[in-house]
Protein backbone atom coordinates (compact mmCIF):
# COMPACT_ATOMS: atom_id res chain seq x y z
CA UNK A 1 0.00 0.00 0.00
CA UNK A 2 1.25 3.63 -0.77
CA UNK A 3 1.00 5.49 2.35
CA UNK A 4 -0.84 8.74 1.68
CA UNK A 5 -2.12 11.01 5.23
CA UNK A 6 -3.24 14.54 5.01
CA UNK A 7 -3.77 17.61 6.91
CA UNK A 8 -6.72 19.35 6.72
CA UNK A 9 -7.23 22.53 9.09
CA UNK A 10 -9.81 25.20 8.62
CA UNK A 11 -9.13 28.80 8.67
CA UNK A 12 -11.40 30.01 11.00
CA UNK A 13 -8.38 30.69 13.51
CA UNK A 14 -4.83 30.60 14.17
CA UNK A 15 -3.05 26.85 14.23
CA UNK A 16 -3.52 25.87 17.50
CA UNK A 17 -1.45 23.15 19.30
CA UNK A 18 -3.59 20.62 19.12
CA UNK A 19 -3.78 20.72 15.34
CA UNK A 20 -0.17 21.09 14.93
CA UNK A 21 0.15 17.84 17.03
CA UNK A 22 -2.36 16.35 14.51
CA UNK A 23 -0.02 17.59 11.45
CA UNK A 24 3.35 15.88 12.97
CA UNK A 25 1.58 12.79 13.51
CA UNK A 26 -0.05 12.53 10.57
CA UNK A 27 3.76 13.78 9.13
CA UNK A 28 5.25 10.78 10.95
CA UNK A 29 3.26 8.03 9.87
CA UNK A 30 3.29 9.20 6.06
CA UNK A 31 7.54 9.95 6.43
CA UNK A 32 8.14 6.83 7.95
CA UNK A 33 6.50 4.17 5.68
CA UNK A 34 7.78 6.44 2.93
CA UNK A 35 4.21 7.60 1.93
CA UNK A 36 3.63 11.17 0.98
CA UNK A 37 1.94 14.44 2.95
CA UNK A 38 -0.95 16.11 1.79
CA UNK A 39 -2.16 19.66 3.05
CA UNK A 40 -5.76 20.49 2.48
CA UNK A 41 -7.57 23.73 3.42
CA UNK A 42 -11.28 23.10 4.94
CA UNK A 43 -12.50 26.58 3.97
CA UNK A 44 -16.24 25.88 3.30
CA UNK A 45 -17.29 27.80 6.25
CA UNK A 46 -17.48 31.12 4.51
CA UNK A 47 -18.52 33.46 7.69
CA UNK A 48 -15.59 32.07 9.92
CA UNK A 49 -13.08 31.29 7.26
CA UNK A 50 -10.09 34.34 7.09
CA UNK A 51 -7.28 34.73 4.96
CA UNK A 52 -5.23 35.88 7.90
CA UNK A 53 -5.94 32.83 9.62
CA UNK A 54 -5.05 30.66 6.10
CA UNK A 55 -1.90 32.65 6.07
CA UNK A 56 -1.10 31.47 10.04
CA UNK A 57 -1.56 28.01 9.32
CA UNK A 58 0.53 27.88 6.22
CA UNK A 59 3.11 29.99 7.60
CA UNK A 60 3.02 27.85 11.33
CA UNK A 61 3.46 24.89 9.29
CA UNK A 62 6.38 26.08 7.65
CA UNK A 63 8.16 27.10 11.02
CA UNK A 64 7.44 23.50 12.42
CA UNK A 65 9.50 22.70 9.01
CA UNK A 66 6.68 19.96 8.83
CA UNK A 67 7.28 20.20 4.70
CA UNK A 68 4.13 18.57 1.95
CA UNK A 69 4.14 16.66 -1.01
CA UNK A 70 0.88 17.88 -2.45
CA UNK A 71 -1.05 21.38 -1.97
CA UNK A 72 -2.15 22.94 0.16
CA UNK A 73 -5.63 22.16 -1.71
CA UNK A 74 -9.15 24.51 -1.17
CA UNK A 75 -12.18 23.04 -1.00
CA UNK A 76 -13.77 26.28 -2.39
CA UNK A 77 -11.93 25.65 -5.49
CA UNK A 78 -13.37 22.25 -5.92
CA UNK A 79 -17.04 22.97 -5.67
CA UNK A 80 -17.93 22.12 -9.42
CA UNK A 81 -16.10 18.60 -8.40
CA UNK A 82 -18.43 18.20 -5.54
CA UNK A 83 -21.62 19.42 -7.42
CA UNK A 84 -20.56 16.53 -9.76
CA UNK A 85 -20.66 13.87 -7.52
CA UNK A 86 -23.72 15.15 -5.58
CA UNK A 87 -25.76 15.17 -8.94
CA UNK A 88 -24.88 11.59 -9.83
CA UNK A 89 -25.97 10.82 -6.51
CA UNK A 90 -29.41 11.88 -7.31
CA UNK A 91 -29.45 10.22 -10.42
CA UNK A 92 -28.78 6.91 -8.52
CA UNK A 93 -30.87 7.86 -5.61
CA UNK A 94 -27.97 7.53 -3.29
CA UNK A 95 -29.23 11.37 -2.46
CA UNK A 96 -32.68 13.33 -2.28
CA UNK A 97 -34.00 16.69 -2.65
CA UNK A 98 -35.18 17.85 0.71
CA UNK A 99 -38.14 20.31 0.60
CA UNK A 100 -38.76 21.15 4.08
CA UNK A 101 -39.18 24.56 5.57
CA UNK A 102 -37.50 26.24 8.43
CA UNK A 103 -40.80 26.10 10.39
CA UNK A 104 -41.42 22.75 9.70
CA UNK A 105 -38.04 21.48 10.83
CA UNK A 106 -38.05 23.58 13.74
CA UNK A 107 -41.24 22.07 14.72
CA UNK A 108 -39.60 18.59 14.81
CA UNK A 109 -36.91 20.09 16.71
CA UNK A 110 -39.42 21.08 19.25
CA UNK A 111 -41.35 17.91 19.47
CA UNK A 112 -38.27 15.58 19.85
CA UNK A 113 -37.08 18.27 22.49
CA UNK A 114 -40.29 17.50 24.32
CA UNK A 115 -40.27 14.06 23.82
CA UNK A 116 -37.03 13.23 25.13
CA UNK A 117 -35.68 12.15 21.63
CA UNK A 118 -32.64 13.20 20.28
CA UNK A 119 -33.04 15.62 17.49
CA UNK A 120 -32.71 13.86 14.14
CA UNK A 121 -34.28 14.40 10.81
CA UNK A 122 -37.26 12.13 10.23
CA UNK A 123 -36.90 11.12 6.67
CA UNK A 124 -40.28 13.45 5.28
CA UNK A 125 -39.08 14.19 2.23
CA UNK A 126 -36.57 10.96 1.52
CA UNK A 127 -39.36 9.12 -0.82
CA UNK A 128 -41.75 11.32 -2.11
CA UNK A 129 -40.64 14.99 -3.36
CA UNK A 130 -38.19 14.37 -5.73
CA UNK A 131 -40.94 15.53 -8.45
CA UNK A 132 -41.32 19.09 -6.90
CA UNK A 133 -39.94 22.19 -9.01
CA UNK A 134 -36.42 22.68 -8.52
CA UNK A 135 -36.44 26.07 -8.19
CA UNK A 136 -38.09 25.74 -5.04
CA UNK A 137 -35.97 26.08 -1.71
CA UNK A 138 -34.46 23.19 -1.10
CA UNK A 139 -31.70 21.11 -0.05
CA UNK A 140 -29.70 17.72 -1.05
CA UNK A 141 -29.55 15.20 1.67
CA UNK A 142 -27.67 12.07 1.82
CA UNK A 143 -29.74 9.19 1.72
CA UNK A 144 -27.97 6.98 4.66
CA UNK A 145 -28.92 3.48 5.67
CA UNK A 146 -31.96 2.34 7.64
CA UNK A 147 -30.66 -0.67 8.97
CA UNK A 148 -27.34 -2.60 10.41
CA UNK A 149 -24.22 -1.35 11.82
CA UNK A 150 -21.02 0.89 10.90
CA UNK A 151 -17.94 -0.65 12.42
CA UNK A 152 -14.43 0.50 11.56
CA UNK A 153 -11.49 -0.34 13.31
CA UNK A 154 -9.97 2.84 14.58
CA UNK A 155 -5.91 3.03 14.67
CA UNK A 156 -5.80 4.05 18.36
CA UNK A 157 -8.97 3.48 19.96
CA UNK A 158 -9.73 0.29 18.43
CA UNK A 159 -12.81 -1.29 17.17
CA UNK A 160 -15.86 1.41 17.28
CA UNK A 161 -19.41 0.78 15.74
CA UNK A 162 -22.58 3.03 15.55
CA UNK A 163 -25.62 1.85 14.51
CA UNK A 164 -27.38 3.43 11.03
CA UNK A 165 -30.51 4.11 13.18
CA UNK A 166 -28.80 6.78 14.86
CA UNK A 167 -27.37 8.41 11.65
CA UNK A 168 -29.65 10.57 10.12
CA UNK A 169 -29.93 11.92 6.39
CA UNK A 170 -27.51 14.52 6.97
CA UNK A 171 -27.42 17.57 4.61
CA UNK A 172 -24.64 17.43 1.52
CA UNK A 173 -25.65 20.33 -0.41
CA UNK A 174 -26.97 23.70 1.13
CA UNK A 175 -29.52 25.54 -0.62
CA UNK A 176 -27.58 27.84 -1.68
CA UNK A 177 -25.89 25.36 -3.66
CA UNK A 178 -22.74 24.92 -1.32
CA UNK A 179 -22.01 21.56 -0.37
CA UNK A 180 -21.32 20.90 3.26
CA UNK A 181 -17.88 20.39 5.09
CA UNK A 182 -18.88 16.43 5.44
CA UNK A 183 -19.44 15.45 2.19
CA UNK A 184 -16.32 17.70 0.66
CA UNK A 185 -13.70 15.42 3.36
CA UNK A 186 -15.08 12.23 1.65
CA UNK A 187 -14.87 13.49 -1.79
CA UNK A 188 -11.21 14.99 -1.09
CA UNK A 189 -10.12 11.83 0.61
CA UNK A 190 -11.38 9.24 -2.11
CA UNK A 191 -9.84 12.19 -4.91
CA UNK A 192 -6.59 12.41 -3.28
CA UNK A 193 -6.11 8.67 -2.38
CA UNK A 194 -5.74 9.24 1.19
CA UNK A 195 -4.79 6.06 2.70
CA UNK A 196 -5.07 6.76 6.56
CA UNK A 197 -6.83 9.70 7.80
CA UNK A 198 -5.11 10.99 11.48
CA UNK A 199 -7.46 13.59 13.11
CA UNK A 200 -9.12 14.58 16.81
CA UNK A 201 -11.78 12.50 18.60
CA UNK A 202 -14.08 15.58 17.76
CA UNK A 203 -14.46 13.54 14.60
CA UNK A 204 -15.53 10.66 15.54
CA UNK A 205 -19.22 11.32 15.49
CA UNK A 206 -18.30 12.31 11.68
CA UNK A 207 -16.61 9.05 10.71
CA UNK A 208 -19.70 6.95 10.54
CA UNK A 209 -21.37 9.45 8.30
CA UNK A 210 -18.36 9.66 6.29
CA UNK A 211 -17.65 6.01 5.22
CA UNK A 212 -21.39 5.82 4.72
CA UNK A 213 -20.69 8.27 2.03
CA UNK A 214 -17.89 6.67 0.76
CA UNK A 215 -19.43 3.02 0.23
CA UNK A 216 -22.42 4.61 -1.63
CA UNK A 217 -20.00 5.95 -4.33
CA UNK A 218 -18.11 2.85 -4.50
CA UNK A 219 -15.13 4.62 -3.20
CA UNK A 220 -12.01 2.86 -0.87
CA UNK A 221 -12.70 3.32 3.09
CA UNK A 222 -8.98 5.06 4.38
CA UNK A 223 -7.95 3.87 7.78
CA UNK A 224 -8.81 5.77 10.60
CA UNK A 225 -6.95 7.34 13.93
CA UNK A 226 -8.42 9.94 16.48
CA UNK A 227 -6.39 11.48 18.38
CA UNK A 228 -6.91 12.19 22.21
CA UNK A 229 -7.71 15.92 22.96
CA UNK A 230 -5.23 18.05 24.51
CA UNK A 231 -6.27 19.82 27.96
CA UNK A 232 -5.13 23.44 29.36
CA UNK A 233 -3.46 23.44 32.65
CA UNK A 234 -7.50 23.49 34.67
CA UNK A 235 -8.22 20.45 32.66
CA UNK A 236 -10.37 22.15 29.97
CA UNK A 237 -9.98 21.68 26.54
CA UNK A 238 -7.86 23.54 25.05
CA UNK A 239 -9.54 26.15 22.29
CA UNK A 240 -8.30 28.33 19.06
CA UNK A 241 -9.42 31.29 21.39
CA UNK A 242 -6.98 30.56 23.99
CA UNK A 243 -3.86 32.24 23.35
CA UNK A 244 -0.64 30.00 24.56
CA UNK A 245 -2.70 27.33 21.95
CA UNK A 246 -1.48 29.29 19.19
CA UNK A 247 1.53 27.65 17.53
CA UNK A 248 2.52 31.56 16.23
CA UNK A 249 2.07 32.41 19.95
CA UNK A 250 5.04 30.06 20.77
CA UNK A 251 7.22 31.26 18.41
CA UNK A 252 7.29 34.78 19.09
CA UNK A 253 7.77 33.90 22.81
CA UNK A 254 11.21 32.41 21.72
CA UNK A 255 10.79 28.57 21.84
CA UNK A 256 12.56 26.46 18.71
CA UNK A 257 10.45 24.06 16.33
CA UNK A 258 12.19 21.48 17.54
CA UNK A 259 11.45 21.90 20.70
CA UNK A 260 7.39 22.39 20.25
CA UNK A 261 7.83 19.33 17.83
CA UNK A 262 9.69 17.08 20.58
CA UNK A 263 7.09 18.32 23.13
CA UNK A 264 3.67 17.56 20.72
CA UNK A 265 5.45 14.18 20.14
CA UNK A 266 5.59 13.32 23.68
CA UNK A 267 1.75 15.06 24.26
CA UNK A 268 0.56 11.92 24.08
CA UNK A 269 2.66 9.46 22.76
CA UNK A 270 6.12 7.78 24.46
CA UNK A 271 8.97 5.48 23.89
CA UNK A 272 10.40 3.90 26.69
CA UNK A 273 11.48 6.65 28.87
CA UNK A 274 13.53 8.91 26.29
CA UNK A 275 12.46 12.42 26.01
CA UNK A 276 14.47 13.75 23.89
CA UNK A 277 14.38 13.14 19.86
CA UNK A 278 15.48 14.49 16.64
CA UNK A 279 13.49 14.46 13.56
CA UNK A 280 15.12 11.62 12.21
CA UNK A 281 14.08 9.19 15.91
CA UNK A 282 11.05 10.74 15.49
CA UNK A 283 10.45 9.21 12.00
CA UNK A 284 12.23 5.91 13.13
CA UNK A 285 9.96 5.05 16.56
CA UNK A 286 6.93 6.68 15.95
CA UNK A 287 3.72 4.57 15.53
CA UNK A 288 -0.11 4.82 15.73
CA UNK A 289 -0.59 1.82 17.80
CA UNK A 290 1.72 3.53 21.19
CA UNK A 291 -0.74 6.92 21.13
CA UNK A 292 -2.23 6.91 24.32
CA UNK A 293 -6.16 6.99 24.41
CA UNK A 294 -6.26 9.32 27.62
CA UNK A 295 -5.75 13.42 27.10
CA UNK A 296 -2.89 14.92 27.73
CA UNK A 297 -2.45 18.21 29.70
CA UNK A 298 0.09 20.98 29.01
CA UNK A 299 2.96 21.20 30.83
CA UNK A 300 4.83 24.54 30.39
CA UNK A 301 7.61 23.14 32.65
CA UNK A 302 8.67 20.56 30.47
CA UNK A 303 8.30 23.03 27.30
CA UNK A 304 10.68 25.24 28.77
CA UNK A 305 13.40 22.38 29.73
CA UNK A 306 13.03 20.74 26.25
CA UNK A 307 13.55 24.23 24.73
CA UNK A 308 16.42 25.22 26.84
CA UNK A 309 18.48 21.76 26.07
CA UNK A 310 17.78 22.70 21.83
CA UNK A 311 19.41 26.26 22.25
CA UNK A 312 22.19 24.63 24.07
CA UNK A 313 22.82 21.67 21.82
CA UNK A 314 21.31 22.16 18.39
CA UNK A 315 23.96 24.30 15.94
CA UNK A 316 24.81 27.85 17.44
CA UNK A 317 24.57 29.03 14.24
CA UNK A 318 21.08 27.61 13.63
CA UNK A 319 19.98 29.12 17.02
CA UNK A 320 21.68 32.42 16.04
CA UNK A 321 19.54 32.75 12.70
CA UNK A 322 15.99 32.16 15.22
CA UNK A 323 17.39 34.63 17.90
CA UNK A 324 18.10 37.19 15.18
CA UNK A 325 14.69 37.69 14.76
CA UNK A 326 13.68 38.96 18.30
CA UNK A 327 16.55 41.11 18.57
CA UNK A 328 15.45 42.94 15.74
CA UNK A 329 11.68 42.73 16.79
CA UNK A 330 13.18 44.51 20.12
CA UNK A 331 15.42 46.87 17.90
CA UNK A 332 18.55 45.75 19.46
CA UNK A 333 21.50 46.42 17.44
CA UNK A 334 23.96 43.85 17.90
CA UNK A 335 26.71 45.24 15.79
CA UNK A 336 27.92 47.18 19.16
CA UNK A 337 28.80 44.08 21.42
CA UNK A 338 29.32 39.91 21.15
CA UNK A 339 28.78 37.42 18.35
CA UNK A 340 25.20 35.92 18.68
CA UNK A 341 27.11 32.77 18.86
CA UNK A 342 29.02 34.06 21.76
CA UNK A 343 25.52 35.81 23.85
CA UNK A 344 23.96 32.64 23.17
CA UNK A 345 26.90 30.52 24.59
CA UNK A 346 26.95 33.46 27.55
CA UNK A 347 23.25 33.00 28.18
CA UNK A 348 21.90 29.76 27.41
CA UNK A 349 22.24 27.97 30.34
CA UNK A 350 20.59 30.68 31.99
CA UNK A 351 17.66 31.26 29.50
CA UNK A 352 14.41 29.09 28.71
CA UNK A 353 13.53 31.16 25.53
CA UNK A 354 15.15 33.21 23.01
CA UNK A 355 12.96 36.01 24.45
CA UNK A 356 14.75 35.42 27.76
CA UNK A 357 17.92 35.94 25.90
CA UNK A 358 16.46 39.10 24.90
CA UNK A 359 15.10 40.73 27.40
CA UNK A 360 18.96 39.69 29.04
CA UNK A 361 21.37 40.62 26.94
CA UNK A 362 20.59 44.76 26.39
CA UNK A 363 23.19 45.43 28.78
CA UNK A 364 25.87 43.93 26.22
CA UNK A 365 25.05 46.11 23.30
CA UNK A 366 22.91 49.10 24.86
CA UNK A 367 24.02 51.88 27.63
CA UNK A 368 21.60 52.23 30.34
CA UNK A 369 20.68 55.29 31.84
CA UNK A 370 20.06 54.43 34.84
CA UNK A 371 20.63 51.20 37.68
CA UNK A 372 17.97 48.60 38.41
CA UNK A 373 16.22 50.50 41.46
CA UNK A 374 16.66 47.61 44.16
CA UNK A 375 19.58 46.56 43.04
CA UNK A 376 21.18 50.02 43.05
CA UNK A 377 19.39 50.86 46.61
CA UNK A 378 20.77 47.53 48.27
CA UNK A 379 24.69 47.51 46.76
CA UNK A 380 25.35 50.80 45.67
CA UNK A 381 23.85 53.65 47.54
CA UNK A 382 24.29 51.72 50.82
CA UNK A 383 28.05 50.45 49.67
CA UNK A 384 30.63 51.03 52.12
CA UNK A 385 33.79 52.67 51.69
CA UNK A 386 35.21 49.12 51.57
CA UNK A 387 33.05 48.59 48.27
CA UNK A 388 34.46 52.13 46.82
CA UNK A 389 37.58 51.16 47.23
CA UNK A 390 37.38 47.71 45.30
CA UNK A 391 35.81 49.25 42.55
CA UNK A 392 38.30 51.65 42.14
CA UNK A 393 41.07 49.58 42.65
CA UNK A 394 39.24 47.21 39.91
CA UNK A 395 38.71 50.15 37.66
CA UNK A 396 42.29 51.42 37.82
CA UNK A 397 43.56 47.64 37.10
CA UNK A 398 41.10 47.26 34.22
CA UNK A 399 42.30 50.08 32.19
CA UNK A 400 45.71 49.33 32.16
CA UNK A 401 44.91 46.03 31.19
CA UNK A 402 46.40 45.17 27.70
CA UNK A 403 45.32 41.51 27.02
CA UNK A 404 41.67 41.78 27.57
CA UNK A 405 40.98 37.93 28.04
CA UNK A 406 38.95 36.29 30.32
CA UNK A 407 41.51 34.96 32.24
CA UNK A 408 43.08 38.50 33.36
CA UNK A 409 39.94 39.68 34.39
CA UNK A 410 39.28 36.92 36.64
CA UNK A 411 42.40 37.39 38.13
CA UNK A 412 42.19 40.93 38.48
CA UNK A 413 38.97 40.90 40.34
CA UNK A 414 40.33 38.12 42.55
CA UNK A 415 44.05 40.09 43.46
CA UNK A 416 41.81 43.48 44.16
CA UNK A 417 39.74 41.40 46.82
CA UNK A 418 42.55 39.43 47.86
CA UNK A 419 44.48 42.97 48.28
CA UNK A 420 41.61 44.33 50.34
CA UNK A 421 41.08 41.11 52.51
CA UNK A 422 37.79 40.98 51.19
CA UNK A 423 35.79 37.81 49.48
CA UNK A 424 35.23 37.46 45.94
CA UNK A 425 31.26 37.64 46.78
CA UNK A 426 31.67 40.81 48.51
CA UNK A 427 32.55 42.65 45.27
CA UNK A 428 30.60 40.27 43.20
CA UNK A 429 27.15 41.71 43.66
CA UNK A 430 28.44 45.76 43.54
CA UNK A 431 30.36 44.94 40.07
CA UNK A 432 27.45 43.44 38.65
CA UNK A 433 25.46 46.45 39.41
CA UNK A 434 27.72 48.62 38.43
CA UNK A 435 28.58 47.01 34.62
CA UNK A 436 25.18 45.51 33.94
CA UNK A 437 22.59 47.40 35.77
CA UNK A 438 20.93 44.75 37.20
CA UNK A 439 21.61 41.66 39.88
CA UNK A 440 21.86 38.95 37.41
CA UNK A 441 24.39 37.86 34.72
CA UNK A 442 26.51 34.85 33.42
CA UNK A 443 30.01 34.79 35.56
CA UNK A 444 31.35 38.11 36.07
CA UNK A 445 34.82 37.51 34.47
CA UNK A 446 33.08 36.29 31.27
CA UNK A 447 30.44 39.41 31.67
CA UNK A 448 32.85 41.85 31.76
CA UNK A 449 34.76 40.41 29.28
CA UNK A 450 31.97 40.25 26.31
CA UNK A 451 30.59 44.36 27.51
CA UNK A 452 34.11 45.03 26.22
CA UNK A 453 36.73 47.14 27.67
CA UNK A 454 35.96 50.85 27.47
CA UNK A 455 31.74 50.20 28.31
CA UNK A 456 33.17 48.52 31.45
CA UNK A 457 35.35 51.48 32.57
CA UNK A 458 32.64 53.39 31.71
CA UNK A 459 29.90 51.80 33.74
CA UNK A 460 32.23 51.51 36.82
CA UNK A 461 33.04 55.08 36.87
CA UNK A 462 29.61 55.79 36.57
CA UNK A 463 28.80 52.70 39.70
CA UNK A 464 31.61 55.22 41.63
CA UNK A 465 29.87 58.88 40.84
CA UNK A 466 26.66 57.09 42.25
CA UNK A 467 28.05 55.67 45.24
CA UNK A 468 29.57 58.84 46.11
CA UNK A 469 26.34 61.04 45.61
CA UNK A 470 24.56 58.59 47.70
CA UNK A 471 26.88 59.20 50.33
CA UNK A 472 27.21 62.56 50.16
CA UNK A 473 23.26 63.34 50.12
CA UNK A 474 23.26 60.76 53.23
CA UNK A 475 24.99 63.11 54.89
CA UNK A 476 23.65 66.23 54.08
CA UNK A 477 20.47 64.94 55.25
Amino acid sequence: MNIKTRFAPSPTGCLHIGGARTALYSWLFARKNNGQFVLRIEDTDFERSTQEANTDIINSIKWLNLDWDEGPYYQTKRFDRYNLVINQMLETHNAYKCFCTKQRLDGLREYQRINGEKPHYDGHCRNQCNNQDDNQIHVVRFRNPQKGLVIFDDQIRGPIQYHNTELDDLIIRRSDGTPTYNFCVVIDDWDMKITHVIRGTDHINNTPRQINILKSIGAPIPHYAHLPMILDSDGKKLSKRHGAAKVSWYRDQGYLPEALLNYLLRLGWSYGNKEIFNIEEMKQYFSLNTVNKSASTINSKKLKWLNQHYINNLPVEYVSSHLQKHLDNKKINIHLGPRLDDLIKLLGKRCTTLTDITDSCRYFYEEFNEFDSHAATTYLSSASEETRLLLGSIYIKLSILHNWTEEAIKNIIKSCADRLLVSIEKVAMPLRVAVTGQIKSPALHVTIHAIGQARTLSRIEKALIYIVNSQNQKEYQ
